[in-house]
């Protein structure tokens, strides 16, 4: 199992780890604004345990893993079901619902303006990285082409560092996906599927960068 270090810094966890995001949020610790700050200063600065904080992170990385299938042709389909096609059905819902909350509160101070601009990037790149891995990615393990497969992979890990980083813009934009008192539906709907949508898009990667790819490249 992967170590949590407590050099590690806030928001590299917040998007790796699947279910740290929250658990900074209840500690208090701003993995957005802050996200440059190590584990042990976060710590620190909200009065918990270093340790004991590092402790609940690796857990998270076990229930990360658990009933991940064991084969991987059979984590590979649940890659393409459970998260691909998540993606892509939430974000065709989720753009035109920021696009009508900022047209409606856009005069409001907490209106997530250019959250929709955002989901669009977001949604262009995360379209076509998923179909590099189900035209070219996934066909090549099945085949075991492994001399191929490092370059790939590497390639792959490029670009969900880049998914990271839109992670943590759409916690900024969002304040934490916490709506604002008095916030109509539309808001709130949009901000729990957002939340929602991130927390799948980091348990997808987890399960890229630290269950298939390690398969093919250690």
């Amino acid at each position: 199992m992967t170590q949590i270090e407590l050099s590690r810094t806030v928001a590299s966890v917040a998007t790796e780890v699947p279910g740290a995001a929250d658990l900074f949020r209840r500690h208090g610790i701003n993995f957005c604004c802050g996200g440059g700050s190590t584990i042990e200063s976060a710590a620190g600065e909200a009065r918990i345990d270093a340790g004991a904080l590092v402790g609940d992170l690796e857990t998270l990385l076990c229930l990360a893993r658990r009933d991940v299938p064991e084969n991987t042709v059979d984590l590979i389909e649940c890659l393409l079901t459970r998260y691909h096609a998540v993606h892509r059905s939430e974000l065709e819902w989720l753009i035109p619902l920021a696009q009508k909350v900022e047209r409606v509160h856009g005069g409001h101070t907490e209106a997530p303006i250019g959250l929709a601009i955002l989901l669009q990037r977001i949604q262009g790149d995360l379209e076509e990285h998923m179909r590099k891995e189900e035209l070219v990615l996934f066909p090549m393990m099945t085949r075991s082409d492994t001399v191929s497969i490092v370059h790939m992979v590497a390639q792959m890990q490029r670009e969900h560092a880049v998914e990271a980083l839109y992670v943590v813009n759409l916690e900024h934009l969002t304040n934490g996906f916490a709506p604002p008192v008095g916030a109509c539906n539309s808001w709130n709907v949009l901000y729990a599927g957002l939340k929602k949508f991130v927390e799948d898009l980091v348990q997808h990667m987890h399960l890229e960068n630290e269950v298939l790819f390690p398969r093919y490249t250690t």
